[in-house]
């Protein structure tokens, strides 16, 4: 009889219980696309509401494959969808879901990934207070509609007992880009005031009744430091990154919550049974009295047909990086992790891009 060596039963054993899992439970699942040896570089576009998390995790993936590389311009949802769509970046970014008109121009099939969940902020400059202010969301919809004019007009005042607020002019600071925090900003709004819904409405970019304008969260944030009496709205990241105060938000179920992980966490729940299998959904003015009310998904716009098989396969593993690994990193710069019903979701929809 022959005999084996130790090598050759470790590999027979092996191979027997490869077997039996196979048997038993049908083929292995497959692992995360392999990235290309070669280098590769891909350019996309688009929202500035999750731009710090982005440069993080194409920092990191760079790090890990150092012959691949992802150039992000942050430079708003609209333009991000706009250079997808003309065919100039690989992929796209947007908290805005696409419209039908939008997807209708596709040369392919677009498909939206959900990446983090955020929350836009209420952010002003009013020097000399000691706690943040609490809005509800009828007197934000009158200050952006421009009707409420001074920090101390009696609906600011009425919901910030024993704050002393100064008679100052209110300057109202909003996105003059195309932009996905200005429509979850102003999809939110919609939703609270009638009269802002039909006046303005609820877009990536809409004819702001008053106020100055700012380039991306950047520039928001950066008028509205300089400027006392401003407020704005920005990403949650920026305002804390910036040390600028953010106020808290009255929500459906009339509680004033400030915006964390929490309560952007709740409202997505408040929303998990009715996500759509694209993923395209408003989750603002949430259910739920821990819910933040202007929270978002924001999403990666990518092709389904993709004709270089290297950057497609680089796009896959980099996605299936993102929804595993790369959720790590969410916490730490203020956005939400994603539920994991929508990443099992998602990691079925990588399979769609050939």
């Amino acid at each position: 009889m022959k005999k084996h060596t130790n090598v050759q039963l470790i590999l027979l054993s092996a191979a027997i219980v490869l077997g039996s899992l196979v048997a038993f439970h049908g083929p292995l699942p497959s692992a995360a696309p392999v990235p290309s040896p070669d280098p590769v570089m891909l350019n996309g576009a688009g929202a500035t509401f999750p731009y710090p998390i982005y440069s993080k995790w194409f920092s990191d993936y760079n790090k890990i494959h150092s012959n691949i590389q992802i150039n992000y311009q942050s430079i708003g949802s609209g333009g991000g969808i706009r250079q997808l769509l003309s065919g100039t970046v690989d992929f796209g970014a947007s908290d805005v879901p696409m419209k039908p008109e939008q997807i209708s121009q596709a040369k392919t099939k677009i498909l939206h990934f959900p990446t983090v969940l955020g929350a836009v902020v209420p952010t002003y400059n009013v020097p000399g207070l000691s706690k943040a202010l609490n809005f509800a969301p009828d007197t934000l919809a009158g200050i952006f509609l421009g009707k409420i004019t001074k920090w101390n007009d009696p609906e600011i005042a009425k919901y910030n007992k024993g704050v002393k607020l100064p008679a100052q002019d209110i300057v109202v600071v909003h996105r003059s880009d195309g932009s996905g925090t200005s429509f979850i900003w102003t999809d939110f709004l919609s939703k609270i005031s009638p009269e802002w819904e039909s006046k303005v409405g609820r877009n990536a970019s809409v004819n702001w009744p008053v106020g100055l304008g700012g380039k991306g969260n950047e520039g928001v944030t950066g008028l509205v430091k300089e400027t006392p009496g401003a407020i704005g709205y920005v990403e949650l990241i920026y305002a804390v990154q910036n040390n600028i105060p953010y106020g808290q938000v009255r929500n459906s179920a009339g509680v004033f919550v400030k915006a964390d992980l929490a309560g952007v966490t709740a409202a997505a729940a408040g929303f998990a049974k009715s996500i759509p299998e694209d993923f395209r959904i408003s989750i603002t003015n949430a259910p739920g009295k821990a819910a933040y009310p202007i929270a978002s998904f924001t999403y990666l716009l990518i092709p389904t047909k993709i004709d270089d098989a290297t950057k497609r396969d680089v796009i896959k593993g980099f996605l299936h990086w993102m929804l595993t690994e790369g959720q790590k990193e969410a916490e730490p710069l203020t956005y939400a992790r994603l539920p994991k019903e929508v990443v099992a979701k998602e990691l079925k929809q990588i399979s769609q891009i050939q």
